[in-house]
């Protein structure tokens, strides 16, 4: 075995009992391919007001513009898929954010990760991504074979459909490379059919403003009218095209007890949601990623389902 394999073994193990769902390495260069798709994506303002997506262009595309003299990609998928789901009665919020928000559960696992490679392999360099800067998560899982890009444009795979959040480590270190999977998608249209806002505009395209994730999360301003009525009571995020996919038939729950949540986020029900205080709030979704809207910004979820 060469030294290559044996550092891309020791890595892949490692990462396995941290935890993830799976890790799957692709070679740290320009992603040709989604290049002209994230310009005509941002030209046509489906980003909405989410003009962060404008920032950063090149490191975007090319990882050695963010993490100089890098040379892999590893890609880690880690299950939130829950064991229970909210109260028949409630708005609704996405299963993602059930529990502590991940982008610390998941930043703490991957410098794990990161240390044991430096204990083990020696002088390594590397940076760690959750989601959090200019790096297209999707992209590179499905590069390093982890899935494929679904017409939702969230990633899938056949062992356990889509209910996993997407991290990587961008290191300075040659390892071997996955090769990417094919798309299993077929004829199937059942996310753009059950999509109630009409958001996937074509297969594999998105359209962010009109995403009722975006609508409960990222927009700032007051919720447009056209979308009453059509947001299914989802106060937070949204999972519709999740939920209808034949391939999530095979999620299983997740055993990371972070993400379990508060026992009140799944007896609550409209009723409760819709008389909640700020200092219930602020106890529910202490450490959730629920607090990206603040408290003000959920009132202003739930007021416009109401109507």
């Amino acid at each position: 075995m060469s030294i290559k394999e044996q550092n891309t073994k020791l890595i892949k193990t490692e990462a396995k009992r941290l935890g993830f769902l799976s890790c799957g390495i692709s070679k740290a260069e320009f992603l040709e391919e989604e290049a002209p798709r994230l310009e005509t994506w941002l030209k046509q303002n489906m980003h909405g007001e989410m003009s962060y997506m404008e920032n950063y262009f090149d490191k975007r595309l090319d990882p050695t513009k963010l993490v100089p003299d890098s040379k892999s990609v590893i890609s880690l998928l880690l299950n939130y898929y829950p064991s229970e789901t909210q109260n028949e009665d409630s708005y609704k919020i996405s299963k993602y954010a059930y529990g502590r928000d991940y982008h610390f559960v998941i930043k703490d696992k991957l410098k794990q990760l990161l240390n044991h490679i430096q204990e083990e392999i020696g002088d390594v360099h590397g940076r760690a991504f959750v989601d959090s800067a200019p790096v297209l998560d999707k992209a590179w899982a499905a590069k390093s074979g982890l899935g494929w890009i679904g017409k939702h444009s969230n990633l899938l795979t056949k062992q356990t459909g889509s209910f996993y959040f997407i991290a990587e480590l961008i290191v300075n270190l040659d390892l071997e490379y996955d090769t990417p999977v094919t798309d299993h998608c077929g004829s199937c249209t059942a996310c753009i059919d059950a999509c109630p806002t009409q958001a996937i505009v074509d297969p594999y395209v998105v359209d962010g403003s009109k995403c009722i994730s975006y609508l409960t999360i990222e927009l700032k301003n007051e919720i447009p009218t056209e979308f009453s009525k059509k947001m299914d009571d989802w106060m937070f995020g949204c999972d519709i095209c999740q939920d209808v996919c034949p391939w999530n038939r095979f999620s299983k729950p997740h055993n990371e007890p972070l993400f379990n949540p508060h026992p009140e986020l799944l007896e609550n029900t409209k009723k409760d949601w819709e008389e909640i205080t700020k200092e219930l709030f602020n106890e529910i979704f202490r450490k959730s990623a629920v607090k990206r809207t603040k408290y003000e910004g959920l009132k202003r979820n739930i007021q416009y389902l109401k109507n």
